[in-house]
């Protein structure tokens, strides 16, 4: 296949380097920033650049850029994609960008589908991109009622082949609510968690806790402002979660309330064995 590529930072970058590394496809790619692109030529991450000429010989692309550049690159490049390709986002929400693109692609016949690969790095950028980042990882879709099994047949041929360990099906709606909180959540209780003046004072007193507690906090604040927005809903609710169960553990510390604290605590834990480990 002729794998086009649209951004090529961490997740991009990935996708292109796993490409080229694991599977025999053709890839092309595109990247605002001119040393990027010098780098994946350099590195053999990709073939050539994803022009205006190549982008219809693509039978796959990928766009991995942020929700409304995303949108807002479908819609200038549409007239350009082949009906016969298929077309994957790999943004971090769903609703905003899949109800602006499908219409897109119903109108000009080429098939989508929404899709999030579940792994990443504090780090961003193409430097940081791997050809290992999505080995064992879980690749989510979006399928709708355009979807076909061949599409989800090769898509999923496709990304067994980069590593991942399998698909999982979503639609928007269900993807977004839940990575409100298994992913968008825990970066901002990192952001705000680093903020203590005591984060600047740990020098010899810090371990494993503090480093996983602290890891996604250095964020690309201009993504996930974007990204937060765009789910706002969601993760206010899942904030408010947080901040009334952190309000029960400080009503209890300040009452000096050890029965509380405990029972508090082993409710905890009693919910993280049964959510597992993932």
């Amino acid at each position: 296949m002729n794998v086009g590529i649209v951004g090529l930072g961490l997740i991009g970058g990935s996708m292109a380097k796993s490409t080229k590394t694991r599977t025999a496809h053709t890839v092309w790619g595109a990247d605002l920033d001119r040393e990027t692109m010098t780098m994946a030529r350099m590195c053999g991450a990709i073939d050539a650049p994803l022009t205006e000429d190549n982008l219809p010989q693509c039978d796959l692309i990928l766009v991995a850029i942020r929700p409304g550049a995303a949108v807002e690159w479908v819609r200038r490049n549409a007239e350009r994609i082949s009906p016969r390709a298929i077309l994957v986002d790999l943004c971090g929400v769903k609703r905003t960008v899949v109800s602006a693109i499908a219409p897109i692609a119903e109108a000009r016949g080429f098939a989508y589908i929404g899709g999030h690969p579940m792994a990443g790095s504090e780090r961003g950028g193409f430097t940081a991109s791997s050809d290992s980042l999505y080995v064992g990882a879980s690749m989510i879709l979006t399928p709708d009622k355009r979807t076909d099994m061949q599409l989800l047949e090769t898509l999923k041929s496709f990304f067994l082949d980069l590593g991942f360990a399998g698909l999982t099906f979503s639609d928007p709606e269900e993807h977004d609510r839940i990575i409100a909180f298994t992913s968008q959540l825990a970066h901002i209780a990192s952001s705000a968690y680093v903020k203590s003046p005591e984060a600047q004072k740990r020098r010899g007193f810090s371990a494993g806790s503090f480093q996983d507690m602290t890891r996604v906090a250095r964020l690309d604040e201009d993504m996930w402002t974007e990204l937060f927005l765009d789910d706002a809903d969601y993760l206010t609710a899942e904030l408010d979660q947080l901040i009334l169960h952190l309000t029960e553990y400080a009503d209890a510390l300040k009452a000096r309330d050890g029965q509380r604290l405990r029972a508090l605590l082993k409710d905890g834990r009693e919910k993280k064995a049964s959510a597992g480990g993932n």
